[in-house]
This record gives structure tokens, C-alpha cells and sequence, in this order.
């Protein structure tokens, strides 16, 4: 009723469903031990009874495999109950035990069996079924005249819900009589068909019934002669074998195909079969919709919810255009409190990430097209002689967000392929300082003076590919390091000191945080230096939040030196001045800015509470 209910509750498929039921047993072949007359013809006789249990004339007749006509195969018992009513199948007469049994191709949801007997029903048998193609079986019901004396379990006519019953095991009627089997008997029942404890009793690969004692019909003597009639002989006979079930599918489909190299038996009378590869809808696959569809893994795949109807859908999973298929990951489950947990496979277009949500190293995001386009990442186009080796990765990386490539000291452009203002001399070591007051012919050196009677000169080290000791390496850790403009070059910067805090407060500076150098860029009219703000000591007009965030040093264009230094990869206490009609934050030669430690932070926020309020 269940499985029922759901297939009609929505035909469409839009709630939870489930294919139109028949005879498992049609189209496929029943097996059983021995057929009457597989060998030899066998003369046979049937008895019925009357209303009153008095022995008709008994019907005989003769049994051969080799006639049509006379032949009492298997496959009797799965033709058309309908059409031909009249066929059977019949045991040999020496069979004193035999067993019917039913193959099937893949699982199938099984829900009842009915069996109706030529022969006087068994004194004893069992319904059995196996879950993964005959390895194992596990009975379903045990039935028996005398369930103690047979099998020394508890008649469920007595105690409801044991597993072996006498209610079918009467030899009245002689013939006719009927064997009936729910699988969602008590002590089995459940609301949703779909649940595991329904899977656990409903699902089948195959099912056999052993018959294990015959009896004959003991109906009274016809006529006034109380004699005893002679025994008649005994034999196994049935006209139908029906097995009730449907495609399983886990509530995903609402019709079925047959699976791969299936081919169904013909026989009279039969029209629909009932196959076992469904056609899965809400975003699922496989033969029995038990997982989702390549690209819908982004939560947990369930079963439908047969007692609310609900489809439990696969969602799917966020790659932005490129990725075919994802997978489900539980650590990132867990991770999004339980709201994603797809992970892209195989990123394309040159993305990476869980969602394909980032260019990968080597290229840049082009923000003219949407990030779904597939050339929405562009190959950065870093100069191989001005570009600086990350020490991140094997090569040259440009920022992924803006394509601007790291660039040697003094080197500066978008691509690192021409030397900063104030430097000359582009090569494989990146470009030198100017020694000159102002800048100097990129190519010789030689300085560029508007008054030929003022000659400036100051004393620059010579330039060394390998930094002097006195200033910090390149300290990248986590995170990419762009830098542009690292050297002082012609200009002296001298490292400042926290002395009196009456002039710190004098300085009226309007914000000071704790900040990670992250990438310094040339801008040609200006300078950015990209940072992540640590800590926030104060803030004055803006709004400032911890996280990325730029700073604008006036100084570093406007004199053509970068002072105060700041390079990348270090954290610096930085002093400065808001720019509140820009939104902007000022470092120039009156900011204050020195390498972070945590006794200056202690301290300069101790100044800010006791001496500049």
C-alpha cells in the first residue's frame, strides 16, 4: 500500500514515487527440481472433495515432457492466472521434497506472495530470500500444520508476529487451496517504503519456496460403505507462483527499462514485465537511483521520504561553469555547518578550488567577463626578465585577482618590465638606484638635470643582487608577495624611534594598526601598497575593519624614494593620516611606522589611552 500510495501520490515524479507493480515472476524462468514426466510418462490422479468433505471422482490423467499438451513445466506456474487459468506445474511423483525457485536479475522491492495449489497444500515448508544473488539466504516465513512439532517455533495464530504460521497448511481444500504472504506482516511494518528497515525486508534478489512434506486429501468415502478408500498418490501441483513487487528505486523513478543483456521469457498470456534499471529523476543515478547524478553531490544522497511524500532531491554542486562532475566530501560537510559539502572534480578553464572558484597559479581573473565565461582566466603575461621567482611556487605568478606580476627591486609595470622612476639599468637583477638628486636615463644611468649649474650627487651603495644584512629578506609566508618598490634607492630612510609620547600625540594621527605587507604596486600616478589589517589600535573618521585593505604612501611618488619602507611579507605598526573625502589611508615621511613587535604595540596603545585623550 505504500509503495502504492507513492507512485500515485504524483505521477509526474515531483514528490516521491515509485513504478507500477507486477509478477516478478513474469518473463523470468522458475526453477524447480523435478517436472512430471521429464523422464518417462507418469500416469496421475487428482481428488477433490465436496461441501461436505466427501471424495469426488477422482480426475486422472497422464504426464509426459515430451507432448505440449501433456508437459507440466515450471513455467506453468507464471503464465496468465487469467488467461489460463487451467495450467500447472507438477512435481514428479517421487519428489518427496522440491523446491521452487526465482532468479532475478538485480534487487527488486518484493511485497507479497500468492500461490495457489492444484495439490493439497504442504504439511510443511519455507519461504526464503536472498539479498545479494543466492550467497546467502534468510527465511521469511515457516509454514506448518504443527509449528512446534515441525520446526519448534511459535504460531503466529497464537503469538502475533511469530515467523512460521499454520493458517495455510490444512490439506482443505484439496485443490484451489492458497498460500498468501505479506512481507510487511507483523512483526514488520513500517510508514516509509523507503527506509532501511523497509530496504532490509522488501528488497530481494531472489526467493525460493521449499516444500518439505506432501499430504494427500483426506476427504471423507463418497457412497454409504464406511471402508477406507485406498491412498491416493501423492505429488506436488500448483497453478500459480505470484510474485507482487515492483523496480526499486529508492522513491527516484517512476519507470523502469531492462538492465543491460536482460532478455525476458515469453510466455502466454503475459504482456508486462516488470524490469529492474530505473529511469531516475530528482538529479539522481545508478540502476536503483542509490546515488546522485555527476554534478548534483552537494549534500548527502537519501532515499525519497515515502510517508511525507518529500523527494529529498540531489542538490548540485556550485563549480561555476567548470567542472562536469563533483563528489561529496564530508570534512567540507562538517565544515559548512552541514550546508555543502560538493567538491568540484577536475576544475577546467583554468580554475581551482573546492567550487572552481579561483584561477589557478598562472593566471589572472579578467574582470570584463563573468567568472562563469570559460576564458574568464587570462595566462599572466609576467616579463621573464623583471619578474621575480615567488618563493611559493616553481615560477613567476602574477596577483590573481588584478594579473599584476611580482616584480625584481627597482623593476615596475603591471608586467615588471621597466624600470621605476629614479632607476635604470633593467636586467636580470632587477634595475639600479639612480645616483642622481632626481632621476636619471633608464638605460645609462646617466642623470637628467633641468639646471646644468646644479650638480647633485649622493652616495648609493653599489647595487648587490643579494640584500644587505641591515634589511629584512623576503619573507613571504601564506601569502603572495607582489612587490614594485622595495628599495630606499636614492634616498636615506631613517628608521624612526618611539620616544616622547607628548610629540607621538602632537602628530595627531588619525588611525594606527597593526598590518601585514601583502604587495606593493606602481600605479604611475601613484603608489598602492596592498595590506591585511591585523588590528585595529585606533580609527578616527573611517570605518576600518580587520582584514585586506590599501594604503596610499604619498611619499614614495611625490619624492621618488620609498620611505618609509614597508616590505612584504612583514607586519609593521603604521601611524598615519585618513584621507575622509577619498576613503583613503595616507603613509608619507610624518607617518609613523616601524616593524611590529608586541612590547611597541603594548606600549603605543598605552600612549593612546593615558596621554592623547
Amino acid at each position: 500500500a505504500g509503495l502504492g500510495g507513492a507512485a500515485a501520490a504524483s505521477s509526474p515524479c515531483e514528490k516521491a514515487c515509485n513504478p507500477r507493480m507486477g509478477n516478478l515472476a513474469h518473463g523470468r524462468a522458475l526453477r524447480t527440481e523435478t517436472s512430471c514426466g521429464r523422464g518417462a510418462a507418469e500416469r496421475f490422479c487428482s481428488y477433490s472433495e465436496d461441501a461436505e468433505r466427501r471424495c469426488r471422482r477422482p480426475s486422472c490423467g497422464r504426464c509426459s515432457g515430451a507432448q505440449a499438451g501433456l508437459a507440466h513445466p515450471p513455467g506453468a506456474m507464471a503464465d496468465s492466472p487469467f488467461r489460463l487459468p487451467r495450467t500447472w506445474w507438477q512435481a514428479a511423483q517421487d519428489a518427496r521434497r522440491e523446491t521452487i525457485r526465482l532468479d532475478l536479475e538485480a534487487a527488486f522491492y518484493f511485497t507479497h506472495l500468492i500461490m495457489v495449489f492444484k495439490s493439497p497444500r504442504p504439511a510443511a515448508m519455507v519461504l526464503e530470500r536472498s539479498q545479494d544473488f543466492g550467497e546467502t539466504w534468510k527465511p521469511y516465513k515457516y509454514f506448518a500444520a504443527n509449528c512446534s512439532a515441525t520446526f519448534g517455533l511459535e504460531d503466529d495464530v497464537t503469538q502475533r508476529g511469530a515467523i512460521c504460521t499454520s493458517r495455510y497448511s490444512s490439506p482443505f481444500p484439496c485443490t484451489g487451496g492458497e498460500v498468501i504472504f505479506r512481507a510487511l506482516s507483523p512483526p514488520y511494518t513500517t510508514e516509509d517504503p523507503y527506509s532501511a528497515e523497509a530496504q532490509a525486508q522488501l528488497k530481494i534478489t531472489n526467493l525460493r519456496v521449499r516444500l518439505l512434506e506432501r499430504q494427500g486429501c483426506p476427504c471423507l468415502p463418497a457412497g454409504a460403505s464406511p471402508a477406507p478408500q485406498p491412498p491416493p498418490a501423492l505429488h506436488y501441483a500448483i497453478y500459480d507462483f505470484i510474485v507482487k513487487g515492483s523496480c526499486f528505486c529508492n522513491g527516484h523513478a517512476d519507470h523502469c527499462v531492462p538492465v543491460a543483456g536482460f532478455r525476458p521469457q515469453k510466455a502466454a498470456g503475459v504482456f508486462h514485465v516488470v524490469h529492474g534499471k530505473c529511469m531516475c529523476k530528482h538529479n539522481t543515478a545508478g540502476s536503483h537511483c542509490q546515488h546522485c547524478a555527476p554534478l548534483y553531490n552537494d549534500q548527502p544522497w537519501q532515499a525519497a521520504d515515502g510517508k511525507t511524500g518529500a523527494p529529498r532531491e540531489c542538490q548540485s554542486c556550485k563549480c561555476n561553469g567548470h567542472a562536469d562532475t563533483c563528489h561529496f566530501d564530508m570534512d567540507a560537510w562538517l565544515a559548512s555547518g552541514n550546508r555543502s559539502g560538493g567538491v568540484c572534480d577536475s576544475c577546467q578553464h583554468n580554475t581551482e578550488g573546492q567550487h572552481c572558484q579561483r584561477c589557478k597559479l598562472g593566471f589572472y581573473r579578467d574582470l570584463r567577463k563573468p567568472f562563469s565565461a570559460p576564458d574568464a582566466c587570462k595566462p599572466c603575461s609576467c616579463h621573464p626578465v623583471g619578474s621575480a621567482v615567488l618563493p611559493l611556487g616553481p615560477g613567476t605568478f602574477c596577483d590573481p585577482s588584478t594579473g599584476d606580476c611580482p616584480c625584481k627591486p627597482g623593476v615596475a609595470g603591471p608586467r615588471c618590465d621597466r624600470c621605476l622612476p629614479g632607476y635604470w639599468g633593467f636586467g636580470p637583477y632587477g634595475c639600479r638606484p639612480c645616483d642622481c638628486a632626481r632621476s636619471c636615463d633608464p638605460h645609462t644611468g646617466d642623470c637628467l638635470s633641468s639646471s646644468s649649474d646644479v650638480s647633485w650627487h649622493n652616495e648609493a651603495p653599489p647595487f648587490q643582487a643579494v640584500l644587505n644584512e641591515s634589511e629584512p629578506t623576503w619573507g613571504w609566508e601564506d601569502e603572495q608577495g607582489f612587490s614594485a618598490l622595495r628599495h630606499s634607492g636614492k634616498c636615506e630612510c631613517k628608521e624612526q624611534v618611539l620616544g616622547n609620547p607628548k610629540v607621538f600625540c602632537g602628530m595627531k594621527y588619525t588611525y594606527v594598526i597593526k598590518t601585514k605587507i601583502l604587495s606593493a604596486h606602481d600605479k604611475g600616478s601613484h603608489a598602492e601598497v596592498s595590506v591585511k589589517i591585523k588590528k585595529v589600535l585606533k580609527s578616527t573618521k573611517l570605518k576600518i575593519l580587520r582584514g585586506k585593505r590599501t594604503l596610499y604612501p604619498e611619499s614614495w611618488t611625490n619624492r621618488g624614494c620609498t620611505c618609509p619602507i614597508l616590505n612584504p611579507g612583514l607586519e609593521y605598526l603604521v601611524a598615519g593620516h585618513e584621507d575622509v573625502r577619498t576613503g583613503r589611508l595616507i603613509v608619507n615621511m610624518k607617518s609613523f611606522v616601524h616593524q611590529w613587535k608586541s612590547a611597541l604595540g603594548r606600549k603605543v596603545l598605552e600612549i593612546l589611552k593615558r596621554d592623547c585623550n
